[in-house]
């Protein structure tokens, strides 16, 4: 199933609650929450609290990417009704394999996140253990970035090894997607897309939601 990730890093903090509702209402089906701690990337985001007052105002899943150094010890304070999926950079954890499996053992589904110039072959021991993999199409930390062409094969790799491996691994894609290349994103492997300020950064959140979800399902 293909789904749309919409990231509340480009929403309007002032009405993030109603931003929510709008992209929830449009159809949406995760809402991508970007944790940046300012030492792993370089920015600072959100963190636990924010969450806890979301998930009162929200049914739709939380998809949580920490991008955050020491992630093991955070896991825990990001389990809240709505979280669905919590995912870690292989880059930032030292012993991956542990890790996705304290994920697993909170009934949470385990995701991998890649930067742009990070190899598959890091996840070479770890298939098994996967729930979804991220690639990143941007260098992570900041939104409104360009989407790194490169990627694209990095995309239709990953999709040949879990079909060739008969897994079922979601794929998500995060950086720079946009209504014009949302589709080509798709068509290489991807399943869940991530949008930021392609969304939210729209005049009609809620219509941009819309035109999203029918241009990925053509």
């Amino acid at each position: 199933m293909i789904k749309l990730a919409p990231s509340i890093l480009s929403a309007n903090f002032s009405y993030l609650a109603e931003d929510i509702r709008k992209v929830e209402k449009a159809g949406a089906q995760l809402l991508h929450v970007d944790v940046m701690d300012g030492h792993f990337v370089p920015n600072i985001t959100i963190g636990p609290p924010v969450l806890s007052c979301l998930a009162n105002y929200t049914n739709i899943p939380f998809d949580v990417h920490l991008m955050i150094e020491n992630a093991d010890d955070y896991i825990e304070k990001f389990i809240f009704k709505n979280t669905e999926v919590i995912t870690v950079h292989a880059e930032g954890c030292t012993h991956l394999h542990r890790t996705l499996q304290s994920i697993k053992a909170l009934n949470l589904k385990a995701g991998v996140a890649l930067n742009p110039a990070t190899p598959i072959d890091v996840l070479d021991y770890i298939w098994n253990d996967l729930d979804m993999i991220l690639i990143m199409s941007v260098n992570p930390g900041f939104g409104g970035q360009n989407f790194i062409e490169a990627i694209f094969e990095k995309i239709s790799q990953v999709r040949e090894i879990i079909d060739r491996k008969g897994l079922n691994i979601d794929i998500q894609v995060d950086g720079g997607i946009k209504l014009d290349n949302v589709k080509k994103v798709i068509d290489a492997g991807a399943n869940i897309i991530v949008a930021g300020s392609a969304i939210f950064g729209a005049e009609d959140v809620y219509k941009q939601t819309k035109q999203f979800l029918e241009e990925m399902n053509k």
